[in-house]
């Protein structure tokens, strides 16, 4: 059984040039009590590189796999709230990877980083690769914000990112982003986590908030690239999807979009490069089963390739972080038509 107490990350084998592969064996031990004993020396390398795939574990479904991060974080798993993609839950705060259709991509991001709270650890765990893509790529967070232009950086990290959101039909609808049907308990988090909102009518609700662009690891202080502003805006859907919705809707009604935080538009060279930045440092690996991805949220971001065949993705998150410096309360910025 390989003993992680002897293992520095040194030994870890190289994918595309990061260490980030620890192959282990832990023979007959439930891997549980495999985590319960190698912990420590599973979030030093973790904390030391940010990335870590452990391939080797054996797992028996998805409870196990909780009980493994939770193991493994030091903490019990957190909810998915203030959602941005359908997932479905499973038990002990374990949730499926995004259910989009297999033809989509989904670009690099941290989790979470289009709020103002989000978790410092993050895990998958591949219980079925598909037959063709389906990786799920990492990018180092600190790279791509030492790799971005200056000018660029200096004037998101300014202003910071103003991002609308439209919950109704054509999107994820409001009862399922809140996990409540009640209006006056998504009012209570809007009110709680700087979300400026107006109710259209009873099942359209519009959100506002201003966020970071970057920010500072709590514990490496390393700054890093650390927001969704290329994900959520509008240029991120297909060309043909985003030319349907904006003939039959006005800007400001769609599903959601991305503003400087004084409520200028980001041009599309600028989002253009932030995308460029990101393929340049991806890092990409293909999945095998029992495979366990852990993350430091804050220092890797993840996507998602296309892929074909089926395929699951079980993620879990814990260690539930604020971010240093609120945003404006409200978002006090609207949105500007170029």
């Amino acid at each position: 059984m390989t003993d992680l107490a002897n293992i520095g990350g040194g030994d870890l084998k190289d994918v595309q040039g990061t260490k980030l592969l620890l192959e282990v064996d832990t023979g007959n031990l439930k891997v549980t009590d495999w985590a319960q004993k190698n912990r420590e020396h599973v979030e030093r390398l973790v904390q030391d590189n940010g990335a870590l795939l452990i391939r080797g574990l054996k797992f028996a479904g998805s409870q196990q796999f909780g009980a493994t991060l939770a193991t493994l974080f030091g903490e019990e798993l957190i909810q998915y709230t203030y959602r941005s993609t359908p997932r479905t839950e499973l038990r002990g705060n374990v949730y499926t990877a995004t259910e989009y259709h297999p033809d989509q991509i989904i670009p690099q991001h941290n989790e979470n980083s289009y709020t103002n709270r989000w978790a410092m650890r993050i895990g998958f765990l591949c219980t079925m690769p598909s037959a063709q893509g389906g990786a799920t790529p990492i990018c180092d967070s600190r790279r791509v914000y030492a790799d971005l232009p200056d000018t660029l950086r200096q004037r998101f990290e300014d202003r910071g990112v103003l991002y609308v959101r439209n919950y109704s039909d054509l999107d994820i609808p409001w009862s399922e982003v809140f996990q409540t049907t009640e209006k006056a308990d998504v009012e209570e988090f809007c009110a709680a986590n700087d979300l400026s909102y107006e109710w259209l009518d009873d099942r359209h609700l519009r959100t506002h908030q201003i966020n970071q662009a970057s920010a500072t690891h709590p514990v490496t202080a390393d700054t890093v690239w650390f927001n969704q502003a290329h994900l959520f805006h509008v240029s991120n859907l297909e060309p043909q999807v985003r030319d349907s919705l904006l003939s039959v809707m006005p800007e400001e009604h769609l599903p959601r979009n991305t503003y400087y935080g004084d409520g200028a538009p980001i041009e599309a060279p600028t989002l253009a490069t932030i995308r460029e930045v990101y393929e340049r440092n991806t890092i990409r690996f293909d999945w095998q089963r029992n495979d366990l991805l852990l993350l430091d949220n804050m220092l890797f971001s993840h996507g998602r390739e296309s892929f074909a065949g089926n395929r699951q993705v079980l993620v879990g998150m814990a260690r539930l972080h604020g971010a240093d410096r609120a945003a404006p309360a409200n978002g006090s910025a609207a949105p500007r038509s170029s």
